[in-house]
């Protein structure tokens, strides 16, 4: 009965991207929250042992969420122009955990394609929310398999 319980931990999976457009600096300010069991899973593929969040080391951890957002968050400009993301840390807040990263402009821009892969090869009902503030006004955008790529205007 305890394994099912902690199988089951919460009833849906979805991710929420908190996208700011800083004009002054030219950059994507974001901020994704994901719940830490599933942001673990996804940590976990292809690795000797599972990753537990709250046992690993930053040292361990922190390249395995760096290029695990790399793969599954893809900002561009033109076709072909992807925009490389800088992660910057994490944070915990009860069952989930905030990542932290930015995405530096090439220019100025009035909007970004977005390909949100997030966790949708580990959970057929995952939900990725994008929620972009602009210019004083804000958008938001759904990603599901099927839907993984929109383009953001502001």
């Amino acid at each position: 009965m305890l394994l099912s319980v902690a199988a089951f931990a919460h009833a849906y999976h979805a991710s929420i991207m908190e996208v700011k457009v800083n004009g002054k600096t030219q950059q994507l300010e974001v901020a994704l929250k994901v719940f830490t069991d599933d942001l673990e899973k996804a940590l976990s593929v292809g690795q000797p042992r599972a990753i537990t969040l709250g046992q690993a080391s930053p040292v361990e951890v922190q390249p395995l969420i760096a290029a695990y957002l790399r793969r599954t968050v893809v900002f561009s400009g033109k076709p072909g122009e992807d925009i490389p993301l800088k992660y910057l840390g994490m944070e915990k807040e009860n069952d989930a955990h905030w990542l932290f990263f930015t995405v530096k402009l090439p220019r100025p821009m009035q909007g970004v394609r977005l390909q949100q892969r997030l966790m949708l090869d580990l959970f057929p009902d995952q939900m990725n929310i994008v929620n972009v503030e602009a210019n004083g006004k804000k958008q938001s955008a759904l990603f599901r398999d099927g839907n993984e790529a929109q383009v953001l205007s502001w």
